[in-house]
């Protein structure tokens, strides 16, 4: 029972920060229709940017966090405008093959800039695992999860009680009738992705002490990204946050009672599964961001 209590413990700590990847990718696809094939280098860029303000320039760890973040959302508005802006109305196509392009470009630059060594950060939190009862946790992960649930609470906030939020959902619903109402499509998009994007490069800075930061580390992200999107459905931000967890504990549950060598496959069968007897997601709804 303790180990089954151990393997619910760590998917929950690490289901948090699954699910920011979910959310981030869901909005970018559920309003701009894009699939973007960067998520997941901006999710490495959150990690080396970490990397170099508490390590390297010996900035507050806290302070780095913030500034990846920010770092992040800055990346993904520029890539909107550069890259996304001057397709709006291309076919999907033309658009995937571009951020297929910038996602190798963007990786590519990576390993020249940071090199191929696996790099580590020092976090200020006690080595000394928090123990509750039967299972334990580092503090690390205890800050990561509760860090990913604040923003989690803050993306609902903002989708469902901002002007912002408000233009987006009508964008989503019905991008011509959202323009007539005087919605800035442009504006929209351009915060969407930015928004989808700083969620991605969090999630990195977040993980980014808990693992090691590599040039590929973005490609399993990604991976599992579209794979929370898919099995929560397209467009749902709900399904998106559940649709993390749920990743994360059939990698606990595969990693624990199976192999640890089967950790990254664990999701992905399940993933086969909804897709058989649910393609539209386990969470999939009509209308989404409501």
């Amino acid at each position: 029972m303790a180990e089954f209590l151990q393997h619910i413990l760590n998917a929950i700590v690490l289901g948090g920060t699954y699910a920011l990847l979910g959310i981030g990718l869901t909005l970018i696809f559920g309003i701009m229709k894009v699939v973007n094939f960067t998520h997941g280098e901006l999710y490495s860029f959150g990690a080396y940017m970490i990397f170099m303000f508490s390590a390297m320039l010996g900035l507050n760890f806290f302070l780095a966090i913030i500034l990846s973040m920010v770092l992040g959302v800055l990346l993904g508005g520029i890539i909107e405008f550069a890259l996304l802006r001057p397709l709006r109305g291309a076919n999907i196509d033309t658009t995937m093959l571009v951020m297929i392009g910038a996602w190798i470009v963007m990786q590519n630059l990576e390993q020249l800039s940071w090199g191929g060594v696996a790099k580590s950060i020092n976090h200020p939190f006690p080595l000394d695992p928090l123990v509750i009862g039967e299972v334990s946790v580092s503090w690390i992960r205890v800050f990561v999860f509760f860090f990913a649930v604040i923003l989690i609470i803050g993306s609902y906030y903002l989708i469902n009680n901002t002007k912002l939020g408000k233009s987006m959902r009508a964008t989503f619903q019905d991008r011509d009738i959202a323009a007539l109402m005087g919605v800035n499509i442009n504006r929209v998009y351009t915060a969407t992705f930015a928004l989808g994007s700083g969620l991605a490069a969090t999630a990195g800075a977040l993980l980014g002490p808990v693992f090691v930061v590599t040039p590929t580390m973005g490609d399993m992200a990604a991976l599992k990204a579209f794979a929370i999107v898919i099995l929560g459905g397209l467009g749902s931000i709900a399904g998106a946050t559940i649709g993390g967890f749920i990743l994360a504990l059939a990698e606990e549950m595969g990693a624990g009672y199976i192999s640890s060598g089967y950790r990254d496959a664990m999701g992905f069968i399940l993933i086969i599964l909804v897709l058989i007897f649910r393609p539209t997601g386990l969470f999939a709804l009509k209308e989404r961001y409501g």
